[in-house]
């Protein structure tokens, strides 16, 4: 099977997303596949990969890491060009939410080929979270998608669309469309309720989703709290659900390489991720000292907050002793995380599956959760806090030291091990591409 990838950014420009399909398309082709994966040309040197077709495209940030390309008739003539000598295709797979997401569904559309669709993000939030002027920016979000999809949509509606699921190998489709989101009782039937029927009727991220998915064969999305919150908002009526996975390789080289017994001290906590305001690491260093927990609390990532993080520790001085790590290669930090007793996940609402927890998990790390949703999905292994106030993630930080020290910490389901490999994600993402594949014959 020849899958063509659309991306917003190179896949080797930096990002969770990169990281992701980088990993699928090694995958993929580890089992037989060929795929193609388009996105906006790089602006610094970076490795060839024959399977990468660059566009033309222009820099749009100041360090140059990330880049646009227009999608308009220029940029189709242009792929059209390049892909003649990478003929045939059977699929495409869009992963991806702005510019990347017109030219991978207007290629699909000229050439008459069915379309997976990857929702790897909450578009509403993460514009409110990055954007002075979300509703604005959200309602020229629409309309140039209006004016870039126009072409597209009349040859979609030729094309029939699959809606039913199907079940999946690893097992956490099946899983997490049972698991409560929040304590709630969701329908399983995708009608919006009826807190959020405006939210359905807006120019919003939701409508905004729903014009991609409209013209797409299959949707997926990374979790089952994501799927349910789509099918809610009417982004698609079924939504399967195949998480990001870890590579086999380095989970089981972290395995063989992880401490057999815990190692004697304090409770080791992580907290690992991007410096920005949606992921709260200020509330958290906040909750850390306002805990009083006797504690080691490693922070790994960077990011614009972390002068501000150092400044709350200098000025709180928490009991507990924290260290800011900086950035570390991947199997590094799989060794940090392996060598923790909890990993905090601190966002509430923004993550669409929460890779940090999982690759915790699959080590054998517990976590601390304040996302409601993304604790469901771990299934157990978690100190869950109550809401989103200091209060309560400083009295669940508190209850997690204390059962670390007692030596009855909480444990993580060992299933989510072999169901978070790629292999298994791999073997799903295939049933759904055929799937898609013999609805367009």
């Amino acid at each position: 099977m020849h899958v063509v990838m659309f991306a917003d950014q190179h896949l080797e420009s930096l990002g969770g997303a990169q990281v992701s399909m980088r990993l699928q398309k090694r995958f993929l082709e580890r089992a037989g596949h060929i795929v193609t994966v388009v996105a906006p040309g790089l602006h610094r040197d970076a490795p060839g990969n024959a399977g990468y077709l660059d566009l033309p495209s222009i820099a749009i940030t100041p360090d140059r890491e990330y880049a646009l390309t227009w999608p308009g008739a220029r940029t189709d003539r242009f792929l059209d060009a390049q892909m003649g000598a990478r003929l045939p295709v059977d699929v495409v797979h869009v992963q991806a939410d702005f510019w990347g997401a017109f030219i991978g569904h207007r290629y699909a559309a000229r050439h008459g080929l069915p379309v997976v669709h990857t929702m790897h993000n909450r578009v509403d939030v993460g514009i409110e979270a990055t954007a002075p002027f979300p509703g604005l920016v959200l309602r020229a979000l629409n309309a140039w998608a209006r004016t870039a999809l126009k072409p597209a949509a009349a040859a979609s509606r030729s094309r029939s669309r699959t809606t039913a699921p199907t079940s999946d190998p690893g097992g956490d489709l099946r899983a997490s469309r049972d698991a409560p989101s929040s304590g709630a009782t969701v329908p399983s039937t995708g009608a919006p309720r009826p807190r959020e029927r405006d939210a359905v009727r807006r120019a919003d991220g939701w409508a905004y989703l729903r014009r991609l998915a409209a013209l797409s064969s299959a949707v997926t999305a990374p979790s089952g709290h994501f799927a349910r919150r789509l099918e809610r908002h009417g982004v698609a009526p079924a939504v399967d659900v195949i998480w990001n996975g870890i590579d086999d390789d380095v989970l089981d080289a972290a395995l063989v390489a992880g401490p057999l017994e815990r190692r004697p001290g304090r409770p080791r906590f992580v907290w690992l991720g991007r410096m920005s305001p949606e992921k709260r690491l200020l509330p958290f260093l906040e909750a850390v000292a306002a805990s009083g927990i006797d504690a080691e609390v490693e922070i790994i990532g960077g990011g614009g907050q972390l002068r501000a993080a150092r400044r709350i520790v200098e000025r709180r001085t928490p009991t507990a002793t924290v260290t800011f790590a900086g950035r570390l290669p991947y199997a590094e930090t799989l060794r940090r995380l392996a060598d923790a007793d909890a990993v905090v996940q601190t966002s509430i609402g923004f993550e669409t599956q929460g890779m940090t927890v999982f690759e915790a998990a699959s080590l054998g790390t517990p976590a601390v959760v304040s996302d409601p949703d993304i604790a469901a999905e771990l299934g157990s292994g978690t100190w869950t806090v109550a809401d989103a106030t200091l209060a309560a993630l400083a009295e669940t930080l508190r209850r997690a030291s204390a059962d670390i020290t007692a030596g009855s910490p909480v444990t993580p389901d060992p299933s989510v091990a072999e169901r978070f490999r790629q292999s298994s994600r791999t073997a799903a993402m295939v049933a759904v591409y055929g799937r898609a594949v013999a609805a367009g014959r």
